[in-house]
């Protein structure tokens, strides 16, 4: 039996081939409700396991025109993020930051979070994206 993380790997994005480890082929591949729903859960999972807050995840954003929100509230946040027309790195960036924010972690902390998301995901961070804040 697959652990729900190698499945999330597995599982590429619609339209791009499989590269290493399952992971997109192409930076630009986008992502469907689905991959956000199993990125959304491991994101969750990690951040638990590490001691920390795991924010909701929800998709779209309910202020129009933005592609990332955050809401707190007294047991925690919620991260909304828009997944349609976006390349999935973008995606997967937002939701991970928004792990960051929630959990209000600062340098080097926040860095080693991201670094250990994003191995958990099973993505490298891309370089064409610029810095998500």
């Amino acid at each position: 039996m697959s652990s729900p993380a190698s499945a999330a790997r597995r599982t590429p994005a619609p339209g791009a081939g499989a590269g290493a480890a399952g992971t997109p082929a192409s930076a630009a591949a986008t992502g469907t409700t689905v991959h956000f729903t199993q990125a959304a859960r491991l994101l969750s999972r990690e951040a638990r396991r590490r001691g920390l807050v795991a924010p909701g995840f929800r998709c779209p954003p309910r202020v129009v025109g933005v592609q990332r929100t955050l809401r707190r509230h007294a047991s925690g946040a919620v991260v909304a993020v828009q997944v349609r027309g976006r390349p999935w790195g973008a995606v997967v960036a937002d939701m991970i930051e928004g792990v960051v924010v929630a959990n209000r972690l600062v340098p080097p902390a926040a860095d080693r979070l991201r670094t250990e998301l994003w191995e958990a995901i099973g993505l490298e961070w891309p370089a064409d994206l610029s810095r998500v804040a």
